[in-house]
């Protein structure tokens, strides 16, 4: 399973692609899982089943952000003690963030079945949604710690320098995912819960994937067993609370799309009823890939950045970060094309010409394409500075792009330009966080400059002298 890989002395550009490949074609999978269930669905039972499971989203959204928090954050600690030959401690690290992670979000899904017709309602779901959300959420939402384990695994995965397995947990589940789909909502007419399984068994495959690499014992990253003393308790508490600080960018990261979804679908329904959130959930279906791709940018750069920042190879970790902003920027630009050139056959997929969804989709999708170049610039930033534990800025930029911009454009874009101002809220903020991160450059340049200045700067001893 082994790629040959060696973080600390491989040529960058030839590291970068090894990992870079392999995870950008899981996380293409990743995307068809997705789009898949969105053709289904809406094909398969109609335009107001896309929007129920639009409504339902956020859920998945903050599931998948824990799972990413505790995968990038015990990856970035673990591949730090990799860089320094401590690898029994690198495999505490991920154990802890599994267990740990796991435990937490059986313990989200439970609150919410305890509560589904008012988490649903609190979603924004109109009473006309209401039974098509509630039936996905009772066969879904069981099997979100599934989804976190393959999420969050892929880190450790690539960390152990098998970056094509990590492919292949991606693939087998979006396959599955893409034969239960048609059988079920198709074949079977199971509709809602038939979707939902479909997913829900697709992931389930995945996370057993990954806890099989993770059981074997040749492999340097793997689980290892977790001492129960109250001194060992107190060391995991020590650091999981460090791995989710660092981690914490990426969580926000996706809470920011929930969030974007969530608003969306109120501003949507005000302005356009339940027709205009249909709409919204083609870009909302669009969106996550691209976040998929931008991540997978990210993610493969991640342990190069960090091993090396470890292993104080400045020039390496800059080397790293420079070939992963322009591959972003040059993926922005290229789906940026396609969706211009190719609108009609994307909103074609998910919804009939003959529904009112349609026309608002073919009108807004071009609109919402705008910031996808930003958008990859200020992921691949964030992933940056989580890497070489910056996690400051790292949190200063989510919370401005996911959160605060954001809620400002969706409310003041509507009233300024009416219609295609809800379009145009999310490419906005992308462009105005990208304005924030620029500065963060240029003044971490000028410090950077003044500092080699002050060390050549020769020192003057009294009388004159040069020391």
């Amino acid at each position: 399973m082994k790629d040959s890989i060696d973080f600390g002395s491989m040529h960058i550009p030839t590291l970068f692609r090894k990992l870079l490949i392999p995870t950008v074609l899981g996380m293409v999978f990743s995307a068809i899982f997705i789009i898949t269930d969105g053709i289904f669905v809406g094909k398969g039972i109609g335009s107001d089943a896309l929007a129920a499971v639009n409504i339902t989203a956020p859920l998945f959204l903050i599931n998948t952000g824990v799972a990413l928090m505790f995968g990038i954050g015990a990856s970035v600690v673990a591949s730090i003690h990799l860089s320094h030959g401590k690898p029994k401690v690198a495999r505490i690290n991920v154990t802890q963030a599994i267990i740990v992670s796991s435990l937490l979000l059986i313990a989200y899904a439970v609150a919410i079945l305890c509560n589904v017709e008012q988490v649903a309602r609190l979603l924004g779901s109109s009473e006309r949604l209401l039974p098509l959300a509630v039936e996905y959420m009772h066969w879904f939402v069981p099997f979100l710690v599934f989804s976190a384990l393959l999420s969050s695994g892929m880190f450790f995965v690539r960390l152990d320098g098998s970056p094509n397995y990590a492919m292949t947990c991606n693939i087998i589940p979006a396959l599955i995912n893409i034969f239960l789909d048609w059988l079920f909502i198709y074949v079977f007419r199971w509709g809602m819960f038939g979707a939902a399984l479909a997913t829900s068994l697709g992931y389930i495959v995945g996370a057993l994937m990954i806890l099989v690499y993770l059981m074997q014992r040749q492999h340097v990253i793997r689980l290892e067993r977790i001492k129960l003393s109250l001194k060992s308790l107190r060391l995991t508490v020590r650091n999981v609370g460090y791995m989710m600080r660092l981690g914490l960018s990426t969580f926000l990261c996706e809470a920011a799309i929930a969030t974007m979804m969530f608003v969306g679908n109120y501003v949507f329904i005000r302005y356009l009823g339940e027709d205009g959130v249909a709409a919204f959930s083609i870009a909302c279906y669009f969106f996550p890939i691209i976040f998929m791709v931008y991540n997978a940018i990210a993610q493969s750069a991640q342990p190069i950045l960090s091993y090396n920042y470890g292993a104080s190879q400045a020039d390496r970790v800059r080397s790293a970060f420079r070939l992963a902003l322009w591959t972003a920027v040059t993926c922005g630009v290229v789906v940026f094309i396609i969706t211009e050139l190719f609108t009609e056959g994307i909103v074609g997929l998910f919804v009939d010409r003959g529904c009112a969804a349609y026309d608002i989709a073919l009108h807004g999708l071009p609109l919402f394409a705008a910031g996808f170049v930003c958008f990859g610039i200020n992921i691949v930033s964030i992933g940056y500075f989580q890497s070489v534990e910056r996690d400051r800025p790292a949190m200063a930029v989510t919370l401005l792009r996911g959160f605060i911009l954001v809620l400002l454009c969706f409310w003041l874009m509507p009233i300024m330009m009416g219609v295609p101002g809800i379009w145009l809220a999310v490419p906005a903020a992308e462009t105005l966080t990208l304005i924030f991160v620029l500065t963060i450059y240029c003044r971490g340049k000028r410090k950077e400059k003044l500092e080699n200045y002050l060390l050549r700067k020769p020192k003057i001893k009294r009388h004159g002298k040069i020391r």
